[in-house]
């Protein structure tokens, strides 16, 4: 899971501090380590476990092919020469593909235990249930806003992009009808209802994502999204989105179904306020 660490040299923050995490983020953190045990469940292994002294490469030792759960020990994970975040234990390893556009090389100076698995039979078995689906969605896209946000505050306050976590006060408008769409967002904590014309079409609950179809589309915003409460959202950039979603086309797939689904209760919402004015 992602974690804070330092550069050892520059001493400067490049990821979240341990045990000094952003309250939002700690959250977020917690609820994205409980998903791999429950993407992994019911899939055995495709081999033995793999025992490491320490590595510092894993992939030149492992190789690429598989996925593998970390059962013990700590993976530093290291972009561009710079230790970016730690790999704890009930972690999934190779999941990341499309989070960075460098390489990512993992390293660790104590014993490791890997548990392998084999990488298509593993998306096979997520894209058999839509539960699995929407949670290794909710996984890859928490990595995502993490990185982001964790990236975002370590510039300087007036250089920041507006990425990563946002809070608003209820009444707030998330996203407006009409406008451009810049980013994709997912409720950590709080609600927030959505309008078409100024007419409430539906509601969007924690944990759910939102404000993706436009992105694919390349359309305007098509509905208002108002915070019912105190409410964190985060927010993934169009680019790194897009770029999450070529990388894993069959997610990409479930969540325009998942999309489509929402649009047409939508729709009905709409039609059924209009019967009711009409009549």
């Amino acid at each position: 899971m992602v974690t804070a660490v330092q550069d050892p040299d520059k001493k400067e923050l490049i990821m979240y501090l341990i045990g000094d995490q952003p309250a939002y983020a700690e959250k977020l953190i917690n609820t994205l380590q409980r998903i791999p045990a429950q993407l992994l469940e019911g899939l055995e292994p495709c081999a033995e476990p793999i025992r490491l002294e320490s590595v510092e490469d894993l992939y030149s030792m492992v190789g690429n092919r598989n996925l593998y759960l970390l059962k013990s020990g700590l993976l530093h994970a290291w972009i561009d020469g710079k230790p970016l975040f730690y790999v704890q234990e009930g972690d999934l390893i190779g999941l990341r593909q499309g989070l960075n556009t460098a390489p990512c090389v993992y390293m660790s100076d104590e014993p490791l235990v890997l548990m392998p698995f084999d990488r298509e039979a593993l998306f096979r078995h997520i894209h058999a249930s839509n539960t699995r689906q929407e949670l290794f969605t909710q996984y890859i896209l928490g990595q995502a806003a993490l990185m982001s946000d964790a990236l975002a505050r370590s510039k300087p306050l007036d250089m920041r992009p507006v990425t990563g976590f946002q809070h608003f006060a209820p009444g707030a408008e998330l996203i407006r009808e009409g406008d451009d769409a810049g980013h994709v967002f997912i409720i950590t904590e709080g609600h927030a209802e959505a309008f078409v014309g100024g007419i409430k079409v539906g509601d969007v609950q924690k944990d759910e994502i939102f404000g993706a179809m436009a992105l694919f589309t390349r359309e305007k915003r098509s509905a208002t999204v108002i915070a019912s409460a105190p409410t964190t959202v985060m927010m993934i950039p169009k680019e790194q989105f897009l770029a999450l979603m070529q990388s894993n086309p069959r997610i990409a797939h479930s969540l325009i179904e998942s999309m489509a689904r929402r649009i047409d209760l939508m729709n009905k919402e709409l039609t059924h306020y209009k019967q009711l004015t009409v009549n």
